[in-house]
């Protein structure tokens, strides 16, 4: 029964595009359809993920599902950038990493089951996000002083970008080779095709795109009717739309016992905005409008900074524990208070 109406849900989707594009409706009731239709998108992707994993083994599931859950990151950011939101943008940057370091690992794990995690290939990934964090300075650091979209940070951000982008491909490709040459157990008899799989990773981030791109028009009257800041609205409500895939995707496997394909989901997701999508929205950001500086505040770097850290400390041991998700989730919303105090610049 609850396989039935997560299928009929997905009927959400073609919904809320018509309600949008037929009929006009915009606002809150757009806001409302959109974020119900994630939820069961982010479940579908989850789904075939865990299934792609099958063949490919948990590493490379989990890069598959972080790859797939960013584009609506990545499909969000160039809209706001070509709407002249550079703030949202990279507060959107910091509470992706800080959202699927924190939240998406830590409710993975609390409902799931202690079990082990592949030590190596997360400490390598959460080292990426330290080294992002580190480079980020650069920009960020003049960026305190005068106006922080100036096109002298713009020019300081693309070399940062080139060596996060090169450190991303080499580091990455490393490490799916040696996750490749690791798998060798068959996948189950009743998993779907890999081709199966993957054309339901891309038809459901597809959608996903379509869905975030509607939420993100519609939270600019919503931020304002509940009087919270811009940035605020992009550190917490826009990168957790969206990463709903990543939040569905780790929750789901976390579930049905499958706790290192959890954590790779949402590490993988962490490092891959860091070194990743932020250099690559940074370098296109020219050809929607204004070059985007990568000069974040010393709250956004302190905030990905720290989650990086206490990710690193609590799989350190090569295991996951329930207790842990909770203390992961306590330390993001700590960090959504924060967010909170801060406001705009």
């Amino acid at each position: 029964m609850a396989r039935k109406l997560f299928w009929i849900s997905l009927a959400l989707t073609p919904i809320t595009l018509i309600a949008h594009f037929a009929l006009g409706i915009g606002g809150t009731p757009i806001f409302a359809l959109s974020a119900a239709s994630l939820m069961p998108l982010a479940f579908l992707i989850g789904e075939a993920t865990e299934q792609v994993s099958e063949h490919t083994g948990p590493g490379i599931g989990g890069f598959l599902n972080a790859s797939f859950g960013n584009a609506p990151e990545l499909i969000i950011a160039l809209f706001a950038i070509g709407s002249g939101l550079p703030n949202v943008v990279r507060g959107s940057i910091t509470g992706s990493v800080v959202s699927t370091a924190l939240l998406v690992l830590g409710a993975a794990w609390a409902v799931g089951r202690d079990g082990e995690i592949e030590r190596r290939s997360l400490v390598l990934q959460i080292g990426m996000v330290l080294a992002a964090v580190l480079l980020f300075l650069v920009p960020s650091i003049p960026g305190r002083h005068g106006n922080p979209d100036r096109h002298s940070l713009y020019l300081l951000t693309l070399p940062v970008a080139a060596v996060l982008l090169v450190l991303y491909l080499a580091l990455t490709f490393r490490n799916l080779r040696r996750h490749h040459a690791a798998h060798t157990t068959p996948p189950a008899e009743a998993s779907w095709s890999l081709r199966r799989g993957l054309v339901a990773l891309a038809a459901a981030t597809v959608a996903t795109a379509l869905m975030s791109e509607l939420l993100v028009h519609s939270l600019a009257s919503f931020g304002h009717a509940l009087g919270l800041s811009e940035f605020f609205v992009a550190v917490v409500i826009v990168a957790i739309v969206g990463n709903a895939a990543e939040h569905g995707g780790a929750i789901v496997t976390a579930r049905r016992g499958n706790a290192n394909l959890a954590a790779e989901i949402a590490v993988s997701s962490a490092a891959q905005v860091a070194v990743f999508v932020a250099p690559v929205i940074a370098l296109i950001s020219f050809l929607v409008g204004r070059g985007l500086p990568l000069s974040f505040r010393p709250i956004e770097l302190a905030a990905m900074g720290g989650a990086a850290i206490v990710v690193a400390i609590t799989v350190a041991d090569g295991r996951s524990r329930r207790w842990e998700g909770y203390v992961l989730m306590a330390f993001y919303a700590a960090a959504v208070i924060s967010f909170g105090f801060a406001g705009d610049r």
